[in-house]
């Protein structure tokens, strides 16, 4: 579980991943010591093949980007949008960068940790499979944090394993105040669909 605290010292050998992102196949540049680096994780599978591209323009966060496989599906299919991609792991934040070079994205995707993310933005979507592993604690400060930077109208779409806790975590999103739907359930995985109460 390194991967979600600290980027590893050792450099790794690179290797190439060729993924199915959307309805385009794309081959994305790993390394060890990231998380999902030598597949694309089940969760972020489901979350993609449930929901479906965003349109138009805005300002949407991949939250926990690993090598980047939502933050360059959202910017492949995206263009009118500005993707962020964030990631405490800087081999991660590094990689998402040379993909986003390599696919021709590096004009609307930026790729740094989440304390380099300029304090004035706010986000149209959040993407995430978030880091279940750091601890209840830790995983309930995170999702304040930035889904308190959600827009108004703002939505996020969080993938979570059902025997991690999808449904406890549901219900304390609901209990913060969310409007918490659960859009599918797929190879024990949920995918759930925040935004804010109506009011």
């Amino acid at each position: 579980m390194s991967h979600y605290f600290e980027t590893p010292t050792a450099a790794g050998p690179q290797f190439n991943l060729t993924l199915r992102l959307w309805d385009r196949t794309v081959e994305l540049v790993s390394a060890p010591g990231v998380f999902s680096g030598r597949r694309l994780d089940p969760g972020t599978a489901v979350l993609l093949r449930t929901c479906p591209p965003p349109t138009g323009p805005g300002r949407l966060l991949d939250l926990g980007c690993g090598i980047g496989p939502i933050a360059l599906a959202l910017a492949s299919h995206c263009p009118q949008a500005e993707i962020a991609a964030i990631d405490v792991n800087r081999r991660a934040v590094e990689l998402t960068a040379l993909n986003a070079a390599r696919l021709g994205l590096s004009d609307r995707l930026w790729a740094g940790p989440p304390e380099a993310v300029d304090p004035t933005w706010r986000f149209d979507q959040i993407w995430s499979n978030p880091p279940i592993r750091i601890g209840k604690a830790a995983l309930r400060q995170l999702l304040t944090d930035w889904l308190g930077r959600l827009t108004d109208q703002g939505q996020a779409f969080l993938v979570v394993a059902r025997h991690l806790g999808a449904d406890s975590l549901a219900a304390w999103l609901a209990g913060q105040g969310w409007d918490c739907q659960r859009l599918a359930s797929a190879k024990g995985y949920r995918v759930l669909r925040l935004a804010r109460p109506e009011s």
